[in-house]
């Protein structure tokens, strides 16, 4: 059996592209389908629509409801969690990723000896700001999170049953799943391919939400903050320590010392700035580690339902 699992917010427009798409997907693979889609706390009728259409559904399917909008990275989790395998797949409910690369991963993770296969976008159909802004998004990431990261990013992957255990065995808080999955390592195939255009909708994958998720991804695979303020403390002890030297020089070979009031209240302000700044940064870390030491669940399910399809 393929699993596919889809993760699902605000993707109402899309669901009917989806389920056709799902359809001919499933015509194509040599074995048994299993979709799971995971309503992500969707505000739309994607769970009402989802529930009346896959009944009908030629493929077997599995529809989770979470209880709020935890994310798209634990919605993927979700789906992985109940899945039965022994080879998965992600996808996005938007399209924009082409249906036929599944079949290639369910096809590579069967017939080669690799644990996961990872999508990466070799060119993008989307406006130029959107693709100027996730170039440097990426850029971003493989300099300060994941130097082996693919140039164009990453959405989709599938994997077999052994690599989903130890994924789903990392049970962070505020940490990437594309983190954790070029973190662990494993036998890697890369498959390229052309993001579409998106055809319906807006996404979801607003400027604040790729903001915050350099920053957990950041904090949470590199110590490249604390190594910077670790050097500007340096700099700035040499240069007290140089000015303090110029000070006593000029202290014991003149009379006349005239009084720095502005650069000390400037240099009083700098450096006052500079520790907020980095408290804020150390405080950063100690608050992600204690967040993991609550121990709370990665997501709730309020509501789950199966679907036997027509070949089951």
């Amino acid at each position: 059996m393929f699993s596919l699992v889809i993760p699902v917010y605000k993707n109402e427009a899309s669901l009917d592209e989806l389920l056709a798409a799902l359809a001919n997907l499933h015509q194509a693979l040599t074995e048994r389908l299993e979709v799971v889609f995971v309503v992500d706390g969707s505000p739309d009728r994607c769970f009402d629509r989802l529930q009346k259409s896959l009944s009908n559904a030629p493929f077997q399917a599995r529809l989770l409801l979470l209880s709020r909008n935890f994310g798209s990275f634990s919605a993927i989790r979700a789906g992985l969690d109940v899945a039965r395998g022994p080879y998965f797949a992600v996808m996005a409910a938007d399209l924009q990723e082409p249906p036929e690369l599944v079949v290639e991963f369910f096809h590579s993770l069967k017939n080669e000896d690799i644990d996961v296969v990872i999508g990466t976008r070799e060119a993008r159909d989307d406006p130029w700001i959107n693709r100027v802004s996730a170039s440097l998004f990426w850029n971003l990431y493989r300099k300060f999170v994941a130097p082996d990261m693919p140039i164009g990013g990453v959405d989709v992957f599938g994997c077999n049953q052994m690599f989903r255990d130890q994924l789903l065995a990392l049970e962070e808080s505020h940490s990437s799943l594309i983190g954790l999955i070029f973190w662990l390592g494993f036998r890697r195939k890369l498959v390229g391919y052309t993001r579409q255009a998106r055809r319906h909708g807006k996404s979801a994958w607003t400027l604040h939400k790729k903001i915050n998720y350099l920053m957990d991804s950041v904090f949470a695979f590199s110590d490249l903050p604390i190594k910077v303020l670790i050097g500007v403390g340096g700099f700035g002890l040499a240069a007290s320590l140089l000015l303090g030297g110029l000070a006593l020089i000029a202290r014991l070979f003149s009379e006349h010392i005239i009084p720095g009031y502005t650069a000390t209240v400037l240099t009083i302000v700098f450096f006052s700035a500079l520790n907020m700044f980095s408290l804020g940064l150390i405080g950063s870390y100690a608050w992600r580690a204690y967040e993991n030491t609550k121990r709370r669940p990665a997501y709730v399910v309020l509501r789950d339902l199966q679907f036997r399809g027509e070949t089951s």
